[in-house]
């Protein structure tokens, strides 16, 4: 027989009633107040937050039908904020999910139910704490996805895949209890360039100004955006993470052979942020971040012609990290009017 502690309270479902054995605890449970960082210190502090959990569990998937597989890699993290605050005030432990149990719990509900999305996925795990362990009144679950697509190998290769870190997917996912999940998706470290087509002119110049006009220029950034959906039930997650990099990449870059000016990175932004609210009506509202990435010009004038002088097709820039410039704005849908 396994060692058990006999002061311990097993999970019952949130939303079944236990028997009598757990009556009588529950009874003997309520008989005393549950205690409060508030309650120990006599009214001076309050635990005004708190949670914990098992942060980047790796996690790959792979769905083999036939001869034709696919995969997807992730980094599972999750929190559980309790209901009582026993744990930090007294160091009682009975209520306390293991951060290790909470490992074995993603991995043992991707082998039940696969990983269609980051988003459902989270969901799926978000559902189960709430629903078997009472004490939990909020669970949170954070999927990073590893960037993989499959190999070309004149045609898609049935089982082979390629490493393509152009930008990462990562969704949070969480739930209060008795509330609806919470979804917000993002996109990370999708880093751009284009060589012209880009300025930035009339702002402001005063006293504290020595910047200079630039009606050409490299704009270059590393984009970063996050949004939220206004249901679940409708929203198909991985065509809205597509549009979304779709649309940053067509409203910077875009047609091949000409390109779209940029007067800004406000305006391109903008224009992005735009573009997604137009396509993916499940989207309630998208933030976009972009830092400048600067490639200044280098000025030769101060060398002698004849090592300068060369074929004037090479332009030489200076890459520039930091400091750099932060831009950011949140488009979101304005309510309709009931009238």
């Amino acid at each position: 027989m396994p060692w058990t502690s006999t002061n311990r309270i097993y999970a019952k479902p949130s939303n079944t009633s236990g028997g009598e054995g757990v009556t009588a605890v529950a009874t003997a449970n309520s008989a005393r107040a549950a205690p409060t960082a508030a309650a120990d210190t006599g009214g001076r502090f309050e635990l005004s937050d708190h949670g914990y959990g098992k942060s980047c569990v790796k996690l790959l998937h792979v769905y083999r039908d036939g001869e034709y597989h696919a995969i997807r890699e992730y980094d599972v993290s999750t929190e559980l904020k309790l209901t009582s605050e026993s744990p930090y005030v007294l160091g009682d432990n009975k209520d306390v999910v293991a951060t290790d149990s909470q490992k074995n719990t993603v991995y043992l509900l991707a082998k039940k139910h696969g990983v269609k999305t980051p988003e459902e996925f989270g969901a799926v795990v978000v559902n189960h704490f709430l629903y078997t362990y009472k004490q939990v009144g909020e669970a949170k679950c954070r999927v990073v996805e590893y960037p993989w697509e499959r190999l070309q190998a004149g045609a898609p290769h049935n089982h082979a895949f390629i490493f393509s870190p152009a930008a990462t997917r990562w969704c949070e996912v969480s739930q209060v209890r008795h509330d609806a999940v919470v979804v917000k998706s993002g996109l990370s470290g999708l880093r751009v360039l284009k060589t012209t087509q880009s300025a930035f002119v009339d702002f402001v110049q005063d006293e504290y100004t020595t910047l200079a006009d630039a009606a050409e220029r490299i704009f270059s950034t590393v984009v970063e955006a996050e949004w939220t959906y206004d249901s679940m039930r409708t929203a198909d997650f991985d065509n809205a993470w597509l549009t979304v990099k779709d649309a940053i990449l067509e409203k910077f870059a875009g047609p091949p052979d000409t390109g779209v000016y940029s007067p800004s990175v406000q305006h391109t932004l903008y224009q992005a942020e735009k573009m997604v609210l137009e396509k993916v009506s499940e989207i309630s509202w998208i933030k976009m971040t972009m830092p400048n990435k600067h490639y200044l010009n280098i000025d030769m004038s101060k060398f002698p012609a004849n090592v300068t002088k060369g074929d004037p097709r090479h332009h030489i820039y200076q890459p520039i990290d930091k400091p750099a410039g932060l831009i950011y704005a949140q488009l979101r849908r304005r309510p309709k009017s009931h009238l």
